[in-house]
C-alpha cells in the first residue's frame, strides 16, 4: 500500500508548477464566465496577460470578511458560484452568517489526502466529532472517508458520555475533530476508567494544536496530525508524519500577500494566506482568509514535493477562531446594537487551561440587575459559543479601534 494519497504529492516541483499555473488560466476563465460575482470583477481583464505569478497577483482579492456582505446582496452565496441550481445539493451555514454551497463531488473539500497523511486507510472505522449542525465540518469528514474507503461514526459536539460509551463499544480506529475534545475524551476515559484505547491515530483540525496537547496524546498512545481547512475552500495544506510544517493541498494555489495588499511576499516572511482553489463549482479567485502564515523552507523528508507553509500564526483582521467557529466583528456589533445599555464592547479571546476562552467586556452607565445574563445570552445566540460577560464603567476600554482582541499563547 502507497505512503502517498496519488502520484501527485511527489511529482517534480516543476512540473507541479507548470500544471498550476494552466490551471490556474482555466479557472480565472471558468469563472469569468459562469460566475456573476467575477464576471463583474474581472470584465476588464484580458485572460491573455495572466503570463506569470506577476500578472496573476494582479487580478482583485476576494476577501473572506467581504462575504457577508457579498451575500446579503445576492443570496445566497454572494454571486461567487459557478453551478446550475440542479447541481447544488447542500446550503451550509457557518457563523458569520456565510453560506456555503455543496455538491455530490467526490471529496468535494479534498480532505481525504490529509485523512490519509494522517494513516487513515480503508476499512477504518473513523470517529468523527466535528459538528454536523449547519457547518459544514461534518460532511468534511464524511466525503474524505468514504473517498478512502472508511466508515464514520457522526459524534459530532457535546454528549461526552455517549460519545465515551460509543467509542468503547465500537472500538473505532481514529479520531477527526478539533484537538481540545479529543484530549478531553481521553481524559474523560482516563478519569471513569473507560477503554478509548482503540484511537491510535487522528486528524485534527479547526483550532490550535499546542505541543502540550500534541505530547499529551502521544503519551496515551494517540499518534496525531494536524490540517488546516476551511468551509469554503476546503482542505488549504496538512501535516505529514515526517516534520514540521504543513504541506500545501495539491488541490490549491497558495501565496502569501502583505496584509492590506495583494502583494505576494518573499517566502519567509509572514503575511496573509490568500487562496485560489480549483473547485469548478464555487471557484474562489485570490480569496484572502484573513490568516497569517509564511512558506516554511525545504522540502519535506516524507517525499512529497510541494511547498510548506509554517501553520496558522495569528490573524490579518479582527476575525477569531474560537473552539473551530469563526466570529466576526459584525457579530459582537449586533450583541452591542441588542442593547441600548452598552455604549462600546471587546471581545477578549485567551487560551486558559487548554482551551479557547473568550470574555466580552462591556462599558454600561448602568448595571441592571440581570444585565450581563442577557447580554451573555444574546452572546451565545449571536456567536454560537458561550462567553464570560464582564459589565465596566464607561471609558474603561481602550480607544484603539478593537472589537476583538486575540491574547491567546500556546507555550
Amino acid at each position: 500500500m502507497s505512503d502517498y494519497f496519488d502520484p501527485l504529492e511527489t511529482r517534480a516541483p516543476a512540473d507541479r508548477e507548470a500544471a498550476l499555473f494552466e490551471a490556474l488560466k482555466q479557472q480565472v476563465a471558468h469563472a469569468k464566465s459562469n460566475a456573476p460575482a467575477y464576471a463583474d470583477s474581472l470584465r476588464d481583464l484580458d485572460l491573455a496577460t495572466i503570463d506569470s505569478k506577476r500578472a496573476f497577483a494582479q487580478i482583485p482579492l476576494t476577501r473572506k470578511s467581504d462575504l457577508i456582505s457579498r451575500q446579503k446582496a445576492i443570496r445566497p452565496f454572494g454571486g461567487l458560484t459557478a453551478l446550475n441550481t440542479d447541481d447544488l445539493r447542500y446550503v451550509f451555514a457557518s457563523p458569520g452568517p456565510i453560506y456555503e454551497p455543496g455538491t455530490e463531488r467526490p471529496d468535494y473539500w479534498r480532505m481525504a489526502r490529509a485523512a490519509y497523511a494522517a494513516g487513515f486507510r480503508k476499512q477504518d472505522l473513523i470517529h468523527s466529532a466535528f459538528s454536523y449542525h449547519l457547518t459544514p465540518a461534518g460532511a468534511m469528514v464524511d466525503t474524505a472517508a468514504h473517498k478512502i474507503g472508511c466508515a464514520v461514526i457522526p459524534g459530532g459536539v457535546g454528549q461526552t458520555d455517549l460519545q465515551l460509551q460509543t467509542i468503547a463499544d465500537l472500538k473505532p480506529d481514529g479520531y477527526i475533530g478539533t484537538p481540545s475534545f479529543l484530549r478531553i475524551i481521553v481524559e474523560k476515559a482516563l478519569e471513569k476508567g473507560i477503554d478509548v484505547s482503540s484511537i491510535k491515530k487522528a486528524l485534527v483540525s479547526g483550532e490550535a494544536f499546542p505541543p502540550s496537547t500534541r505530547e499529551f496524546l502521544a503519551e496515551q498512545g494517540v499518534f496525531a496530525l494536524q490540517c488546516y481547512a476551511t468551509a469554503d475552500l476546503g482542505l488549504i495544506a496538512y501535516e505529514s508524519s515526517a516534520d514540521s510544517g504543513l504541506i500545501i493541498d495539491e488541490g490549491v494555489y497558495l501565496e502569501i500577500v502583505r496584509p492590506g495588499s495583494g502583494d505576494p511576499v518573499p517566502d519567509g516572511e509572514v503575511g496573509e494566506v490568500v487562496v485560489t482553489t480549483f473547485n469548478p463549482d464555487y471557484p474562489l479567485i485570490r480569496f484572502a482568509t484573513g490568516d497569517l502564515s509564511a512558506i516554511q523552507s525545504g522540502m519535506s523528508t516524507c517525499g512529497r514535493t510541494n511547498r510548506r507553509i509554517k501553520g496558522w500564526m495569528g490573524r490579518a483582521d479582527q476575525t477569531a477562531k474560537i473552539r473551530g467557529m469563526f466570529v466576526h466583528p459584525e457579530q459582537v456589533s449586533a450583541v452591542v446594537h441588542s442593547f441600548p445599555e452598552i455604549s462600546k464592547a471587546r471581545l477578549t479571546v485567551d487560551w486558559i487551561d487548554e482551551k479557547d476562552q473568550m470574555f466580552l467586556k462591556c462599558e454600561v452607565d448602568d448595571e441592571k440587575d440581570g444585565l450581563g445574563q442577557r447580554i451573555g445570552d444574546i452572546l451565545r445566540e449571536k456567536c454560537k459559543l458561550r462567553g464570560e460577560v464582564e459589565l465596566v464603567s464607561i471609558g474603561s476600554l481602550p480607544n484603539d479601534g478593537l472589537i476583538i482582541e486575540d491574547i491567546r499563547t500556546y507555550e
